[in-house]
């Protein structure tokens, strides 16, 4: 092999060393993809009360016991234990309350919409921000929507909140415009503020629960509120 020849093995040579010593670039690392906030959970709801077939193995009885349910203490026990997934906004306990058979019909409005929430539903109720049109506000005329957490939940609080009687089977208020009925066959409880005297006890104010018993255990099937209107 002559000099010239040696010449242009030995450039060759390197050149296709140089290019083999230069590392293969590394790819950018792909950004996380960011959780969204507020995710709604959404899930399926019943927008009216309706008959519901009872579960496999579930057996609806009356209270235990010959006077009934005013004067079970499981009854009583049962709002109190309602009233401590409210204010400690646990859905774990709230979802153990709910009635296995129907749900729990929910209305904000005695006139509103009836929202139907599953023992699945209540374990994420003080946290979903899936919203509900639930009526329109006497006086204002306003359409009232927004989730459980954001509407009903502040009212629920805040009657736990204050001095209240509990009044089984009655509908139990401080003078109304409107006729109250409880638009159910079932037992319920109503959990009263009887209102101010400085307001002229136009604020009272009263949620009625239902209560039915599943498997000679009390459980909630309804909750609407009543009001003074104008």
């Amino acid at each position: 092999m002559n000099t010239k020849s040696l010449l242009i093995f030995f450039i060759g040579f390197a050149l296709l060393a140089g290019c083999a010593s230069r590392a293969t670039p590394t790819p950018a690392p792909v950004p996380p993809t960011a959780v969204a906030a507020n995710t709604a959970v959404p899930f399926p709801l019943t927008l009216t009360p309706e008959a519901v077939t009872p579960l496999p193995g579930v057996t609806l009885t009356a209270a235990p016991n010959v006077s009934g349910i005013c004067s079970d203490p499981q009854a009583t026990a049962l709002i109190n234990s309602f009233k401590t997934a409210v204010l400690n906004s646990d859905g774990m306990l709230l979802s153990s309350l709910i009635s296995p058979t129907r749900g729990m019909d929910v209305a904000f409005l005695r006139d509103g919409t009836v929202i139907t929430y599953t023992p699945e539903h209540g374990k994420f109720l003080f946290e979903t921000t899936f919203e509900v049109d639930w009526g329109v506000m006497p006086g204002s005329g306003l359409a009232k929507s927004g989730s459980f957490h954001d509407v009903v939940v502040p009212e629920l609080v805040k009657a736990f909140n204050q001095p209240y009687t509990l009044h089984c089977n009655e509908l139990k208020h401080g003078g109304a415009t409107y006729e109250l009925e409880w638009p159910y066959e079932g037992d319920f409880y109503s959990v009263h503020f009887p209102g101010t005297e400085a307001n002229g006890n136009l604020d009272w104010h009263t949620w009625v629960v239902g209560v039915e018993y599943v498997n000679n255990k009390p459980t909630i099937y309804a909750l609407m509120q009543f009001f003074w209107e104008p």
